[in-house]
């Protein structure tokens, strides 16, 4: 830290600093909390952040911010503003320090600065006695401590975590930040405990599964932790971003393939039902990212719907239970933990099922009715974002460039609920390893193919990514279902979770806003369409015969080989986003 005399001293102390630093402006006549000037100064979010009396720049936006220092030196003095006339007067209106008016000047020339709320925290330029002596008060009257403790905690949770866990994890949370425990550490934890917990749930003994329900709360635990400690102490980073956004369906589908393995240790096979467990819940989760995804930024966004809700929202008791009916990642966990110590196998899987489907139901309703009676004109954005969520491959990919767009509002929800129907009912139906399974799989992929051919911008558009991953996982669990292959479901289960990994992938690239993985990648993989024909093929080719389950094996490394190098070579390198996933209710 160093003392400038003044905006031309400030300015030549910065242009000595190094260009890869960050940097920051504070008023030495600041008077505020600490945690106002750590909100303001440390996040990492942002190229550019503010306070009454501060401003921060990240390496970005460090040209931005000497060049408007600059042309500020001898404006300052005479106390002219510092922006153009064309800026806007209301940024900070309050804020005539160096740094305000720098701030405002970073906004005018088009570099966005972030001014975080403040709340009960004091952040303060005091420009007489009296202004001290009150901004002193009220910085004394509020303990900074405790608003730091609470702002760590999600705004919007579900009921067990925000009463059963959070009261205490924040502490949890604060006694890691002062033991210098990053919350990347803490994840790992969390996704070590889980795997414990899978292991001991696998030992299929009655002391395992009690076990194994301790350790997948004490996991959850650490879960809630990892991201109070990162919005604790601020620390953002993009590893952490990827760490978060994959290491919660690692550890559930984890804990189902330990349940699984313990069920058929104690005489009762529930692949079948681990793996369908999995896909509800993935087919839940994509419903949710879809519809988010196509409204993010609709313009002129209203419906009736969406207007009772938020009137619902006003009434305590409805908040949480709308928030207990979707069985949230808190309760789910929570249920299945006590299910798993006293019950079996098989009836945590039926509880996941049936709870999950009632869930599944009442949110998709949901978005439904909003979908059908809001008024609203969607973005090519939010085309895009539904295109790279659909995950077309090759063979669809060659469809929609040279068929004609269908014409239509509901086309294209439409004709991709065809397919799924058309695969999903051939592989349930038509005798196992007949080639019309196979035949049907090509008619899913121009049936695919004609369902992504124009702009997805349709009032339901939403529900094509769900459709077609519907179509792709529930036609690899029926396929090994039926198959009578030893181990084939297992194997199924792996497939599916290196598919699902990637779709997760693609979810929290877009969210960063750098766009959905690159196009080499989904032709490797083939595509959801490219991936069903080829387990149609393979389901024909070898009837009954343990080189099906082989196949899939082997087809399941692949993917996951493939798809795991781009994810980390993506989260790990400069162009990933440094945020933190608030993560989903669901």
């Amino acid at each position: 830290m160093q003392t400038a005399a003044d905006a031309g001293d400030a300015a030549a102390r910065l242009a000595a600093v190094p260009a890869g630093h960050r940097v920051a402006l504070v008023d030495p006549r600041f008077v505020g909390h600490v945690h106002a000037l750590r909100l303001g100064l440390t996040d990492p979010r942002f190229p550019a952040a503010a306070v009454p009396g501060a401003l921060t720049a990240q390496p970005e936006a460090r040209g931005a911010l000497m060049r408007a220092l600059r042309r500020a030196t001898a404006a300052v003095g005479a106390g002219a503003p510092v922006a153009g006339p064309d800026a806007d007067a209301d940024a900070a209106p309050e804020d005539r320090t160096v740094p305000g008016r720098i701030a405002v000047a970073l906004e005018a020339e088009g570099t966005a600065v972030k001014r975080p709320e403040l709340g009960s925290l004091t952040a303060a330029v005091p420009t007489d006695a009296g202004a001290r002596a009150a901004a002193e008060s009220a910085r004394d009257q509020v303990d900074d401590e405790a608003v730091r403790l609470r702002s760590a905690v999600k705004a919007h949770d579900g009921f067990f975590t925000t009463y059963g866990i959070s009261p205490y994890s924040r502490y949890i949370a604060r006694w890691c930040a002062r033991r210098g425990l990053t919350p990347n550490q803490v994840t790992t934890a969390s996704l070590i405990t889980a795997l414990i917990a899978a292991g001991a749930a696998a030992t299929g003994t009655r002391g395992g599964y009690v076990a194994a329900g301790i350790l997948l709360l004490v996991s959850f635990v650490l879960d809630c932790t990892d991201g109070q400690l990162a919005r604790y102490s601020l620390q953002y980073s993009t590893m952490g971003a990827w760490l978060d956004a994959t290491f919660d369906r690692a550890k559930e589908y984890a804990y189902y393939a330990g349940l699984a393995i313990g069920a058929v240790r104690g005489g009762d096979d529930v692949w079948t039902l681990a793996l369908g467990a999995m896909v509800l819940q993935a087919c839940r989760h994509v419903v949710d990212f879809s519809f988010n995804e196509a409204n993010h930024d609709a313009v002129a966004n209203t419906s009736p719907t969406a207007a009772l809700s938020d009137k619902l929202d006003s009434v305590g008791w409805t908040v949480w239970a709308r928030r207990m009916i979707v069985l949230p990642i808190g309760e789910r966990w929570a249920m299945i933990a006590v299910l798993t110590a006293l019950t079996t196998p098989r009836v945590v899987f039926y509880a996941l099922l049936v709870g999950c489907s009632l869930a599944a139901c009442y949110t998709t309703a949901g978005r439904l009715l909003r979908s059908l009676t809001r008024k609203a004109r969607r973005t090519d954005r939010a085309a895009r974002a539904l295109a790279d969520l659909a995950d077309s491959g090759p063979l669809a990919q060659g469809v929609a460039a040279v068929a004609p767009g269908l014409r239509g509002g509901f086309t294209a929800p439409v004709v991709a609920l065809l397919g799924t129907l058309v695969m999903i009912g051939a592989a349930l139906f038509i005798p196992y390893g007949s080639w019309l399974t196979v035949a049907a799989a090509a008619v899913y992929a121009l049936l695919s193919g004609l369902a992504v051919a124009r702009p997805l911008k349709g009032a339901l558009d939403w529900l094509v990514p769900p459709f077609f991953r519907a179509g792709e996982y529930v036609t690899i669990l029926v396929l090994a279902a039926r198959s009578d292959v030893p181990h084939a479901v297992p194997a199924a289960f792996g497939l599916v979770s290196a598919v699902a990994y990637h779709h997760y992938d693609t979810v929290y690239r877009i969210r960063g806003g750098t766009g959905a993985p690159p196009q080499w990648l989904v032709r490797t993989i083939g595509g959801h369409e490219g991936r069903t024909a080829l387990v149609a093929v393979l389901a024909a080719v070898l009837t009954h015969t343990s080189g099906f389950t082989t196949a899939l094996t082997a087809l399941a490394a692949a993917v996951a080989l493939v798809v795991l190098v781009e994810s980390i070579r993506f989260w790990v390198s400069s162009s990933a986003p440094a945020v933190h996933d608030e993560g989903e209710l669901a």
